[in-house]
């Protein structure tokens, strides 16, 4: 039995941030009174947020003593995990994992990787297996995207998974540390360069499950920029792991406007 340590980035999530605490912190204190995990704690990592996130998540850190939170000025949700990994590693946590703050990965769903790790090194939800449940059922437009985008994510980085972008992930404390120094921030594309790293890097075991998913309304997703940015991203990611790199270079000279990776 090992410590599990949370992660959940949150930048502007004043409406939302605090029924997820509620309701995550809840479900691992139960989980813990009735000894199926060992100890947890929930690291709020606060990004480059304009409203009163901060002040909310600082009120639940001094409240319950399994809360706790840092925040910086800048950065998107992959600098965000990335310094939540670093974070982590400081204390004496088996288990790292991330949900998102608009709680679409409900507690019990996150539970669900925990129960999943056993010799693995991590465990990622897949939305796009016929077990898993979405709601509300997304539209045509957006499942031809996200399948589509998932084809190509699959067939440039020879991935197993169909469903890389899930924001719902957990790995076991070595992986981490062994390939924190080699992680890099892309925002739009953050999930599948973590991945890949962790597949060229380590061969890592990870094992993909399905979940249950809930679309939150106020959702950040824009449906016609965020698939083009994410795949861009992609596309720049390969390139860096290629012999054509010189590529990316002739690519941050341009002006940041025509930079479509780059975050809103």
């Amino acid at each position: 039995m090992e410590r599990l340590i949370l992660i959940i980035p949150a930048r502007n999530e004043e409406k939302r941030i605090s029924k997820t605490l509620d309701n995550y912190w809840q479900f691992l204190k139960e989980k813990k009174n009735k000894k199926e995990i060992k100890d947890f704690e929930i690291l709020i990592i606060v990004n480059n947020s304009k409203d009163k996130t901060e002040e909310i998540v600082k009120e639940y850190s001094r409240n319950f003593p399994e809360i706790r939170y840092v925040a910086f000025k800048e950065g998107g949700k992959g600098f965000a995990i990335i310094e939540g990994f670093k974070e982590s590693l400081k204390g004496n946590f088996g288990l790292i994992g991330f949900v998102d703050a608009d709680m679409s990965t409900p507690p019990d769903a996150f539970y669900e990787l925990v129960r999943n790790i056993k010799d693995y090194d991590g465990v990622i939800a897949n939305r796009w297996v016929k077990e898993s449940i979405m709601t509300p059922r997304q539209s045509l437009a957006r499942r031809i995207i996200s399948r589509g985008g998932n084809f190509i994510v699959r067939t440039l980085f020879l991935f197993p998974y169909s469903d890389t972008q899930c924001g719902a992930k957990l790995f076991r404390r070595k992986l981490l540390e062994k390939n924190i120094s080699k992680l890099i921030t892309i925002n739009w594309g953050f999930d599948i360069a973590l991945l890949y790293c962790f597949k060229k890097e380590s061969h890592a075991r990870i094992k993909s499950i399905p979940t249950v998913w809930h679309d939150k309304a106020g959702s950040k997703i824009n449906i016609t920029k965020t698939p083009l940015r994410t795949l861009m991203s992609t596309i720049r990611l390969r390139l860096i792991h290629s012999p054509f790199r010189f590529i990316v270079r002739f690519y941050r000279k341009l002006p940041k406007k025509w930079q479509v990776h780059n975050p809103l």
